[in-house]
């Protein structure tokens, strides 16, 4: 793993604070009904894609998530304008207004969603590896999902086929507590979710997901066995989201004091603290910091409200209209 430097945690510090201002910038225009339909927002979880994205190669390694899903684009190279075009369905987004919230995609910079069926990605992040592995690409690939989507069966056929087929792919069930409204403890009789992965004899285990640092040396770990043939691992990252399941959730199932005390473990706090006491930074430094990533989110509005809404014959490029359209016949018949 690259060393974490002083660049590093200045780096962590500026990411980190872009996607939580980023996302407070999405609740507020969703207010104004500017972004509209459901919108899962990331506060709190920062220090997960902080992690990953320092263990990663990005040059070649790919991501695939659930809906939580705006900023992961971001951290891997995606112009954030364009995501949050994308979210005000404007034709400058990442799939020109037609993904919205829980679709955000991009093929050049190898993220693969952004998919709003509850476990619907874990099969495909293991279809993405078996691609790579039988084109010899050397590249790994993180799928991720919630604590919710642990619970469904596609992991179970997934994690079997993993195993059997030794494919480099590290899953990644980031577990802030609550699937959607329901806690962890509710959903099975065990809360540890990532021994699920001893029976299929994959390696697994827990990670501080409030911390960059425990998550980047897990993640690495877990790339490098995948890289060098060692197959694949599962990782519950411990996490928690300071904001509701989405903007319409009331959040009966938890207290105010329950944030309140992850607060106190919040990623981008435990970095700048980091930042300060080795004198990486002045304080004023970090203003000048936040300064700029206000300025920044705020340009992305600019470029999002003011950009076009898609032209209605977009919707149809994807649609086969004519009959009896010539398909390339299946070698199969």
């Amino acid at each position: 793993m690259q060393k974490i430097t002083k660049e590093v945690y200045l780096k962590w510090y500026e990411d980190m604070l872009f996607w939580r201002k980023f996302e407070d910038k999405l609740a507020a225009v969703y207010i104004q009904q500017k972004v509209r339909g459901f919108l899962h927002l990331y506060n709190g979880q920062e220090a997960v894609l902080a992690g990953a994205l320092h263990a990663m190669d990005l040059t070649k390694d790919k991501m695939i998530t659930a809906y939580r899903n705006h900023v992961q684009p971001i951290g891997m190279g995606v112009d954030p304008k364009r995501v949050m075009a994308e979210l005000f369905g404007k034709a400058t987004g990442t799939s020109q207004g037609l993904g919205g919230s829980m679709h955000i995609f991009s093929k050049e910079h190898r993220f693969y969603g952004g998919h709003g069926i509850v476990g619907g990605q874990i099969p495909l992040g293991a279809g993405i590896a078996f691609g790579d592995k039988y084109h010899d690409k050397d590249a790994v690939t993180i799928c991720c999902f919630g604590d919710g989507a642990a619970r469904q069966g596609s992991l179970h056929e997934t994690f079997n086929l993993a195993m059997l087929w030794n494919l480099p792919v590290v899953f990644v069930c980031e577990n802030n507590g609550y699937a959607m409204g329901t806690s962890v403890a509710r959903t099975a009789n065990h809360t540890d979710i990532w021994k699920l992965g001893l029976g299929y004899e994959m390696p697994c285990g827990p990670v501080d997901g409030m911390n960059p640092i425990k998550v980047a040396e897990a993640f690495d770990e877990a790339i490098q066995r995948a890289r060098k043939g060692g197959g694949p691992t599962f990782l519950e990252v411990k996490t928690y989201r300071y904001r509701g399941h989405s903007m319409s959730d009331a959040q009966h199932y938890r207290t105010k004091d329950e944030v309140e005390e992850y607060k106190k473990i919040d990623p981008i706090t435990q970095v700048k603290d980091i930042i300060l006491e080795k004198k990486y930074a002045t304080e004023a430094d970090l203003k000048a910091i936040d300064k700029d990533v206000k300025k920044r989110v705020s340009e992305c509005e600019k470029f999002a409200d003011e950009s076009p809404y898609p032209e209605k014959n977009v919707m149809y490029d994807v649609v086969y209209e004519q009959e009896d359209y010539p398909f390339i016949d299946h070698k199969i018949k």
